[in-house]
């Protein structure tokens, strides 16, 4: 038995690397587990994009007149397994639920609230290295359609005091020639930013965190047992005391949470992208309203994802949802795209029914905490998140009222 009077953190995605830097910043002594290296994840193939612009809850009704084509479309941004749909259904009238105009209004302070802070803590956690690793270019938001539809999104965003500008199609070439005419309205918000390589941007801040004398055991933790002083964790047949523990496992969460008595209404809900090998196409995320995905500018070249997809965690994944975004992307851009220079990748997001994070106390365990489930905006929210964790472990204030994020709304 190994008395360290540390810090675990369990889950080395973006969301955990960045909670162990955090807490090592401010002195603490942090433990970070893994089974995997650190982020391997959805971590390592997500968009890029710091989406701090989307305030709103998957939950839209607004969704609802749209499901529908959106299934029968065999290139469509949603898919839903049978399999899934039937072991999921107690998942799915809560999500519909949520639809209540009252609970969407709430879920959108609340996720405003994390957002509109959120580029402003990666910056004081990256402090000199934040221009070097995240691009501020804003992003377009481009539309196929007549205006109205345009304009109705820039008033909904407007609404909610984002920076946005609504542009025709010509202003949004203006800005990205490599846009084809067939988008005749954009939204361009000047607020937000991207990553061109989002895995190297989570290593820095996992080097940054072993630099301060931060400890990585790839380990998973098969069990935690509270006892009178603080934690034991079970972690490949070895037991390590800490006196806190904070619990990022993503998707893993749902099985983790339940065994300390907090059951989680968690999905795994898949995403893919399809990254070419082409550069210089655009100099700014382009996402598409009709397409439901997002084109990233990389280092590498340029990564299309998005989509979503309702499937068994073990499941074969459906490359062809994948594959299906260079279709899209074909149409969107002037330039011919590579046709075989593909690399095809699919991650599970960790998403509840309302679309909110948990970010908090344990409710009947002192010392443990949670930040998991943030679904579509790990990438986004992660500083953030940290902040708000360290200052309840270090007893210090925050003016983010955490109580729409607490797993107790789920017990």
């Amino acid at each position: 038995m190994e008395n360290n009077n540390k810090i675990a953190v369990i889950g080395a995605g973006i969301i955990g690397i960045t909670m162990a830097l955090q807490l090592a910043r401010r002195g603490h002594a942090v433990t970070l587990f893994d089974k995997s290296r650190p982020a391997e994840g959805c971590s390592k193939g997500n968009a890029g994009h710091f989406a701090t612009e989307q305030v709103f809850p998957m939950a839209d009704p607004t969704l609802l007149t749209k499901v529908p084509g959106m299934l029968v479309d065999p290139v469509g941004p949603l898919r839903i397994e049978p399999t899934s749909l039937l072991k999921n259904i107690p998942w799915f009238v809560r999500f519909l639920t949520q639809m209540k105009s009252r609970c969407f209004r709430t879920g959108t302070s609340a996720l405003r609230s994390l957002n509109e802070r959120a580029l402003p803590a990666y910056q004081r956690l990256l402090g000199d290295k934040y221009h070097t690793l995240i691009s501020s270019n804003g992003s377009l938001l481009v539309f196929e359609g007549d205006e109205s539809s345009a304009r109705q999104s820039y008033n909904k965003y407007a609404k909610q005091d984002i920076s946005v500008s609504l542009l025709t199609g010509d202003q949004a070439r203006e800005m990205e020639p490599s846009l084809s005419s067939t988008i005749t309205w954009a939204l361009y918000f000047d607020k937000v930013a991207h990553s061109t390589d989002p895995y190297a941007l989570c290593v820095t801040l996992f080097e940054l965190f072993i630099q301060l004398g931060g400890e990585f055991k790839q380990s998973a933790v098969e069990k935690i047992t509270q006892t009178e002083h603080g934690y034991i964790l079970n972690a490949a047949e070895h037991q390590t005391t800490f006196d806190k523990v904070v619990i990022t496992t993503g998707v893993a969460s749902k099985t983790l949470c339940g065994s300390l008595g907090y059951p989680l209404p968690m999905i795994a809900e898949r995403g893919y992208h399809n990254m070419l090998t082409v550069n210089n196409t655009l100099a700014r995320p382009v996402a598409s309203n009709e397409r439901g995905f997002i084109m990233t500018p990389m280092a590498t070249g340029l990564r299309l994802a998005g989509t979503v997809e309702f499937a068994a965690l073990d499941s074969k994944p459906n490359y062809s949802r994948a594959r299906a975004l260079l279709h899209h992307a074909s149409i969107l851009l002037r330039q011919p795209l590579p046709q075989h220079s593909e690399t095809l990748w699919v991650g599970c997001r960790p998403s509840l029914p309302d679309y909110l994070p948990v970010i908090g106390p344990a409710p009947n365990h002192h010392n443990l905490y949670f930040a998991l489930g943030h679904q579509h905006l790990g990438l986004t929210q992660a500083a953030i998140s940290s902040e708000c964790i360290a200052d309840l472990i270090d007893n210090k204030p925050n003016d983010i009222d955490l109580t729409p994020f607490s797993i107790a709304r789920f017990n």
